[in-house]
């Protein structure tokens, strides 16, 4: 794959970061999604592939763009055919009510080789490359975490679990806080907490529980380029969402790893941090309509992982300056 694309990507999610940003604190999550889109969408028409969107802002009859299924790029003759998975804002509570971990992602694969996760749930863990093979989802949580702990070399005391905070983890924080391990909680937003496992300096090492099954799939992406490992399983909370993954072909009680998620070696992913988080900085305004975004690019055939900052210069780019 052009490994140019990548950079490119990291345009796509600085132009929908850029949007998004505009919204901190407002406390309008949709007007702060939309804007999200609309800078993914202006930036996609400009790139030379051929893709088809397998995870995105909904169904054709839920979303105005960025659906699943729809064909986006400016393909032409010889142009790459790709899987495209997008959450232009991943933490829409977080920009709408100013909290941290806000980030827009992107990740790309030859066509066929991303999971067309139905948008329900699904349970997670994720670990860096140093506890990659020792994590089972279908083991007891205190198995993961002592099996953790001593690939890292550390006490339990010492071992970080991130989550969501929510209700539905309750058992889980409750076996942690019995066996000593740190918890670290967030609102919104869990694919920058999965790939903050596999940087040693971001103060986690494995994030555990139930989260969105796009966002899995994007997540297993960016660990499949930084080396680190991934499980997940759906988990269908009504009979309509059971019923469709059994028309989808994907067993509910399968723990679907890494490679069953994101196939080959072939994967390109790109984020851009909105608001501050364990992984990138968030958008910041300067004055003379300046903007600077900090963004990641990954790509697993070379496993090379670049950090950019930009500065932009908004009164050049019209769409950007409202």
């Amino acid at each position: 794959m052009d490994r140019n694309l990548a950079l490119n990507l990291a345009r796509v999610t600085e132009a929908a970061a850029l949007g998004a940003a505009k919204y901190m604190g407002r406390g309008d999550k949709n007007e702060a999604d939309q804007a999200a889109v609309d800078g993914m969408r202006r930036m996609f028409d400009t790139l030379n592939v051929d893709g088809v969107v397998v995870i995105g802002e909904g169904e054709m009859d839920e979303a105005p763009m960025l659906y699943i299924g729809e064909r986006i790029g400016k393909a032409s003759e010889g142009s790459p055919k790709l899987d495209i998975a997008v959450d232009p804002l991943d933490g829409t509570n977080a920009v709408a009510k100013g909290l941290p971990n806000a980030i827009s992602v992107v990740a790309t694969a030859p066509r066929g080789c991303l999971l067309n996760a139905p948008d329900m749930y699904m349970d997670k863990i994720a670990v860096g490359p140093r506890a990659k093979g020792v994590v089972n989802l279908d083991a007891p949580v205190k198995e993961n975490l002592i099996n953790v702990a001593k690939a890292l070399n550390k006490s339990i005391s010492d071992l970080t679990v991130t989550m969501l905070e929510r209700e539905r983890h309750e058992g889980i924080i409750r076996e942690c806080r019995e066996l000593g391990v740190r918890i670290k909680l967030f609102k919104d937003g869990d694919v920058g907490a999965a790939i903050a496992t596999c940087f040693e300096d971001r103060g986690v090492d494995i994030l555990l529980g139930i989260g969105g099954a796009p966002e899995g799939v994007i997540a297993a992406a960016a660990l499949k380029c930084l080396g680190g490992e991934f499980q997940g399983k759906l988990v269908p909370y009504t009979e309509e969402e059971a019923e469709r993954c059994k028309k989808m072909g994907v067993d509910t009680d399968k723990v679907l790893l890494l490679d069953d998620l994101v196939k080959g070696n072939e994967v390109l992913f790109a984020a851009t941090g909105i608001s501050d988080g364990d992984l990138l900085k968030g958008v910041r305004y300067f004055g003379d309509y300046t903007a600077r975004t900090h963004s990641v690019v990954m790509r697993s055939e070379t496993g090379t992982i670049r950090f950019i900052e930009a500065i932009h210069r908004l009164d050049k780019k019209p769409d950007y300056a409202k």
